[in-house]
């Protein structure tokens, strides 16, 4: 598959540390800028993990960043209130058959149009899978450090973690949806 085509169909898939099934989003790639390659799910787009699954109905642009392994940034269009929503993740990249993968490691970094503006959501579920999966000292260390500076940066409104870069993907999104 030609992963550099826009409007290529994917299904980006999650699994846990230990290798379980997590989620999996149908999407499409969008195309690649200098923060990386990003994809996007229309409105009744379909995600789903174990045990759930979930219809969207707001139009979502998600980032894999170029030289990072260890998150992955999603914007989240109108009505949804949570409009940033960062997995802490681990081995982010694209497997042998050109879709998009990633380990999930619980921390989320979120941003709410609400006013519960930014944090770091999940804390608890991290605990909890810390001792589960064994995560080894260094990753530990390395995730909560990537999780307190993705909120700062998400705070400040940097690129590519700003309104303005979401905004030139949802166009892309758009376009191919018509």
């Amino acid at each position: 598959m030609d992963r550099t085509a826009a409007g290529t169909p994917l299904t980006f898939r999650w699994r846990k540390w230990d290798g379980s099934p997590h989620w999996q989003h149908e999407c499409v790639y969008l195309g690649a800028d200098e923060y990386g390659d990003w994809l996007g799910q229309v409105p009744g787009s379909h995600s789903f993990r174990p045990g759930r699954e979930i219809t969207l109905r707001a139009p979502s642009v998600v980032l894999l960043p170029a030289g990072r392994e260890d998150y992955v940034l999603t914007f989240n269009g109108e009505p949804e209130l949570t409009r940033v929503y960062i997995d802490i993740a681990w081995a982010v990249g694209w497997d042998d058959g050109d879709q998009p993968v990633a380990i999930d490691m619980d921390l989320d970094v979120v941003r709410r149009l609400d006013y519960r503006g930014v944090y770091i959501d999940d804390e608890d579920e991290w605990e909890e899978h810390r001792v589960r999966y064994g995560y080894p000292a260094r990753v530990i260390e390395l995730l909560e450090a990537t999780a307190h500076d993705l909120a700062a940066r998400v705070r400040a409104h940097e690129e590519p973690f700003d309104d303005a870069t979401a905004e030139r993907w949802f166009a892309v999104l758009a376009g191919l949806a018509r």
